[in-house]
């Protein structure tokens, strides 16, 4: 899974038009809520087989550090 693969998803999680997200956005400015944090975990869980906790989506700040949670590298 490469970087692109996981903004895609989290655009669709959030609802927002293909291409948005780069990575330094701020998830607070983008509307990141429970039900965004429960996808990712969901996200994380079936695709990439890893379980993260709410406690560790939640201590996200922007859409990087979303990334480097499900482990991608730019």
């Amino acid at each position: 899974m490469t970087k692109p693969d996981i903004l895609k998803e989290l655009e669709n999680l959030m609802v927002l038009p293909a291409g948005t997200l780069a990575g330094g956005e701020s998830l607070e400015s983008l509307g990141w809520d429970s039900i965004s944090v429960m996808g990712y975990i969901a996200f994380l869980g079936s695709t990439l087989k890893k379980r993260v906790s709410g406690k560790d989506v939640t201590s996200c700040k922007t859409v990087a550090d979303l990334v480097a949670l499900a482990g991608v590298v730019d």
